[in-house]
C-alpha cells in the first residue's frame, strides 16, 4: 500500500474518533473527551496533509469526508444507539460507490 494512502486512512480514524469524542463530550461540558476532540481533530489534518502531498485535494477530500461518513455512522448506530432510515442507509451506499469509483477508475488518483 502506498504511504499517501496509509496517511488517508490513519486521517479518516483519527476524524472518526475525534466526532465521536465530540458526541460523548456533551457539547464540550466534558474534559477528557473533549481533549480527545482536539487531539484527535489536530492529528487528522496533520495526516490529512500529509496525503496531499501526492494525492489532488478533491480526492482526498472526497475518500476523508466519505469514508468519515460511513465509520461514523456505523459508530452512531454501535455505541450511541443511532439508526437510519432506509434513505439515510441507501445515500450512503451511494458515497460509498462513489469512494469506490473514485479509487478503482480515476486516472487522477495514484495507485
Amino acid at each position: 500500500m502506498p504511504l499517501h494512502y496509509l496517511y488517508l486512512i490513519l486521517a479518516v480514524i483519527a476524524e472518526t474518533v475525534g466526532t465521536s469524542a465530540l458526541q460523548a463530550s456533551q457539547q464540550f461540558t466534558r474534559p477528557w473527551p473533549s481533549l480527545a476532540v482536539v487531539v484527535s481533530y489536530a492529528l487528522a489534518f496533520w495526516l490529512l496533509s500529509l496525503a496531499l502531498r501526492v494525492m489532488p485535494v478533491g480526492v482526498v477530500y472526497a475518500i476523508w469526508s466519505g469514508l468519515g461518513i460511513v465509520l461514523i455512522a456505523l459508530i452512531g448506530l454501535v455505541a450511541f444507539g443511532q439508526r437510519l432510515d432506509l434513505p439515510a442507509v441507501v445515500g450512503i451506499g451511494l458515497i460509498m460507490a462513489g469512494v469506490a469509483v473514485l479509487h478503482l477508475f480515476s486516472g487522477t488518483t495514484p495507485h
